[in-house]
């Protein structure tokens, strides 16, 4: 699955540290998300991370032609 993470963090001057914390997940962890497309999150953490962008999930994710 690809997703638009880099594109919004940018857009919206997001730091990614914040935003990890604020998520309640390890920097570390949103940095394999953001950069490693098969690098998908679990549904929760998928949706604590739209949640927390007032974005729908399939809005940051979408599925590559090969899924």
């Amino acid at each position: 699955m690809k997703n638009k993470l880099k594109i919004i963090f940018a857009e919206r001057k997001i730091k990614q540290t914040e935003f990890a914390e604020k998520v309640g997940i390890n920097n570390s962890t949103l940095s394999l998300i953001i950069s490693k497309d098969d690098h998908s999150p679990t549904l929760k953490v998928a949706m604590r991370i739209a949640r927390t962008l007032n974005l729908k999930v399939e809005d940051i994710w979408e599925l590559d032609d090969e899924n």
